[in-house]
């Protein structure tokens, strides 16, 4: 599912100009420690499964739906990778749109389901270990959350705060 009814409602008054919003990113690991990532369909770039938060919808729970839309695999979050926000989250899609993310993103396990990519959004999945990750067209926002899940670090990531503020 490309666009939400809810987004497409709000696309309808504002047209392309900016949209702020909260979305999700879900991080899968095989037993090899290699990534899923699904290769855009409109873009070709390689991104991490994931998108924008539901009105009244917990973000675990965007995550899920998420990753089921793109790849067919139902999951269970089981840590959080981060918060992430930066110049890379600005989108300008190919219709016009642009959009600003801020991403929690997740690590999740696999539950169900079956691999296979959506199709619409998502041209094809393959999980890829470090090495050939680094060599990937990947995109900007992906790499940076998916450099942050290689880590594996259990303490949520975030860029500490610069603003000074006036005293």
């Amino acid at each position: 599912m490309p666009i939400s009814d809810h987004m497409k409602a709000v696309r309808d008054k504002i047209g392309h100009d900016l949209l702020a919003t909260t979305a999700v990113s879900i991080s899968i690991f095989d037993a090899e420690n290699r990534l899923l990532l699904g290769r855009d369909a409109e873009t070709a770039q390689w991104t991490l499964p994931g998108g924008a938060i539901d009105p009244e919808e917990h973000p675990a729970d965007a995550a899920v739906r998420e990753c089921f839309e793109e790849t067919g695999l139902l999951t269970r979050p089981q840590r959080l990778i981060g918060v992430f926000g930066g110049p890379e989250f600005l989108i300008r899609y190919p219709n016009g749109d642009l959009t600003y993310y801020t991403v929690i993103a997740f690590e999740a396990v696999i539950v169900g389901g079956a691999l296979a990519p959506d199709g619409e959004e998502i041209a094809s999945l393959k999980f890829v270990d470090k090495t050939e990750w680094e060599q990937l067209p990947i995109s900007p926002s992906s790499r940076i959350i998916s450099r942050q899940a290689f880590v594996r670090d259990m303490t949520p990531f975030f860029v500490p705060s610069a603003w000074q503020g006036e005293a």
